[in-house]
């Protein structure tokens, strides 16, 4: 622990950290993102000079439980909360070591951690709720010359944003604007203890040798090194910004209402248009675009080659895929389950991304019918239209031009009576009038949903 000489709590703080923390976005409440280190307290002791009381303000900690010292951090920021009369949620993780999407050691556990921190984040925040992270000028000079140093794009180069939406709430970093040395300043001279991480020394990962061995050289070469990169990264965000408002444009020629981007419109545009478009729709999916050096070559066979092959263009997590002349983002699924399935009534069957329910339609005590869940084997027929010829499956799949990755993840609905079977839905394409409608004939309805990302 870093201890300094006078109490912290009660301490007038100046008008420049007490600003950026008094003027925020409007919320419904806030929350402090505190690991114990000294940015995090010293947030939290500002916060809780201008909000402890309201009701209006707590912290949140998480636990990654990967140092020798993550007990003694928990305690201290108990202790701490206590002492400034602000309520503290502590949620303690556990980081899967291949959690990180096969990144090299030297940043795998560190974002790894990240993920996790974050997915807490957006579990406790509630609606139009603020969470304050303590991120300083340092920090956002060291993640643009991380990034760069990857060979990130411009919206990389833009830094950590000031805020951003996350989960039901918003992210907010009021201290992007003071360097480290300003706050440890302030911290030390308002007698504030915090507790170090010791993996904060450890050169082995990118960003510590970065801070430790790189940033010192530059910082001694150019003093003024903070302002410049922010105003480069300012920058980047004003260029990424404008290239949104351009890929919004593109997208209204290319995009069709189901998101699908239309190939003949594509091609009519430069690489570097049909580059950002990409980049801009798999966004918009809740997808991160890869990162490649060869986007020429891998839009070139997305969108020219030959009409019977299937050029695909891969990502973490999904995968960009062609079929009759259009674009789909098909995000990476669970398997589906094996063997057949049946419903239960009143009970909901999770099926792979599917959620299906059976559920009485009327007042009547009709039986249960017998629903069996399948995927196609093969063969199958139905009769959409009640009054018209049946059609097989292969067929009618094809006239609703479902691309043949989506064929096979659609649960089919079979009723089986005396060792019959009619085929009654397909996913939430289609359900017979039996299951569906104001007063279904069988007197029980079948609800199809599926989770989309």
């Amino acid at each position: 622990m870093t201890r300094a000489g006078k109490p912290g709590f009660g301490s007038d703080w100046p008008e420049a950290l007490c600003a950026p923390v008094r003027n925020l976005p409007s919320h419904s409440r806030l929350r402090v993102a505190l690991s114990g280190g000294m940015d995090s307290v010293l947030l939290l002791h500002v916060a809780a000079a201008l909000y402890a009381g309201t009701g209006r303000l707590r912290a949140v900690h998480v636990n990654h439980q990967l140092q020798p010292n993550a007990g003694q951090t928990e305690v201290f920021c108990q202790q701490l909360c206590h002492r400034l009369g602000v309520p503290l949620d502590i949620r303690r993780v556990v980081v899967a070591a291949g959690e990180n999407g096969g990144q090299s050691a030297g940043g795998g556990i560190e974002e790894a951690a990240r993920n996790a921190r974050y997915r807490v984040f957006q579990e406790v925040l509630a609606q139009d709720e603020l969470l304050l992270v303590a991120h300083h000028g340092d920090d956002q000079a060291e993640t643009v010359l991380f990034r760069l140093l990857r060979g990130t794009g411009v919206a990389g180069l833009g830094g950590m944003p000031g805020s951003r939406p996350l989960g039901r709430g918003f992210l907010y970093r009021p201290m992007l604007d003071f360097s480290r040395d300003e706050l440890q300043a302030r911290a030390i001279e308002n007698g504030i203890d915090w507790v170090d991480d010791p993996s904060n020394t450890d050169e082995r990962f990118d960003r510590n040798f970065l801070r430790l061995s790189v940033m010192p050289l530059l910082k001694a070469r150019w003093p003024s090194l903070l302002s410049r990169v922010r105003h480069s990264a300012d920058s980047c965000r004003e260029s990424d910004e404008l290239a949104g408002k351009l890929a919004e444009l593109r997208w209204q020629e290319c995009a069709d209402d189901r998101g699908t981007l239309n190939v003949d419109a594509l091609v009519k545009l430069s690489v570097a248009e049909q580059k950002n478009l990409l980049r801009w729709w798999i966004r918009h999916q809740d997808q991160e675009p890869p990162a490649m050096a060869d986007w020429p070559q891998v839009l070139n066979d997305l969108l020219n080659s030959p009409q019977d092959r299937e050029p695909e263009m891969r990502g973490p997590g999904f995968v960009v895929r062609r079929y009759r002349g259009r674009l789909y983002v098909v995000p990476d699924r669970l398997p589906l389950p094996a063997g057949k399935s049946a419903l239960v009534p009143g009970q909901e069957l999770v099926w792979g991304e599917w959620r299906l329910r059976l559920v009485a339609a009327d007042n009547r005590k009709t039986p249960a019918p017998e629903i069996r869940i399948s995927t196609r084997a093969g063969g199958e027929r139905l009769r959409p239209d009640p009054n018209g010829p049946s059609k097989t499956l292969k067929n009618w799949l094809q006239e609703k031009n479902v691309p043949p990755w989506e064929r096979a993840r659609l649960p089919l609905l079979l009723e089986v009576e005396n060792g019959d079977k009619e085929m009654v839905g397909v996913g939430d394409l289609w359900l017979s009038g039996k299951y569906c409608g104001e007063a279904p004939v069988s007197g029980w309805r079948i609800i199809v949903e599926r989770e989309c990302n």
